[in-house]
């Protein structure tokens, strides 16, 4: 249920939603899957749209990661993450433990998060602050940005509380095009050369 605590001569304030209003909002049929909404930090945010070049990069991931990965771990395209009450992203790709039901009963979680990766053009100064922030604060392990505009790969890891409620990684590093990345998980490294020729 939505709260509101509304005091006289109070400005006023955005309503923030919870996992579960989210949830409760598509059952209800207020969302439904083509509006390309998710939810971050209590706000429902409409994700950007998607250029040629964005596609293009999620294709040939499509193509290569299933095949590095094996049966090591899970491969998830543009499906939700449970993060915190008020926080369930759809990153471009992310890379979770195996579970045997193949998370039926619930989204994965942070903690069965190996990975997370988004695919950024037009979203890139959102994804560098927002996204990192929010993934940072979850402790998702490694978070990698396929950077189209410039044709790189920014990689962090190490996820930190760097000062009183600001997020980061304490390590980013730099791909080009010509690198190659070992993923936390299977054989052999993404040659990036695949994904940028």
């Amino acid at each position: 249920m939505i709260a509101t605590d509304i005091k006289p001569n109070q400005p006023p304030q955005p309503v923030r939603f919870t996992v579960q209003d989210y949830h409760r909002l598509v059952e209800l049929g207020f969302l439904s899957e083509d509006d390309h909404i998710e939810l971050i930090r209590g706000e429902l945010i409409q994700m950007a749209a998607k250029g040629t070049a964005h596609e293009t990069c999620i294709t040939r991931l499509l193509r290569v990661l299933p095949s590095i990965l094996g049966q090591q771990a899970t491969l998830r395209c543009q499906s939700p993450i449970t993060l915190a009450f008020d926080g369930e992203p759809e990153p471009d790709f992310a890379i979770v433990q195996n579970r045997e039901d193949d998370y039926e009963t619930a989204h994965p979680t942070a903690a069965d998060t190996l990975l997370v990766i988004e695919v950024a053009d037009s979203s890139l100064e959102y994804d560098r602050t927002v996204k990192l922030s929010l993934y940072a604060e979850a402790e998702i392990p490694h978070y990698w940005l396929f950077n189209v505009v410039d044709r790189t790969l920014e990689a962090y890891s190490e996820p930190a509380q760097i000062t009183p409620g600001q997020f980061g990684y304490l390590n980013r590093r730099i791909f080009a095009p010509s690198s190659a990345i070992a993923l936390p998980v299977g054989k052999p490294p993404l040659s990036l050369s695949q994904i940028f020729p």
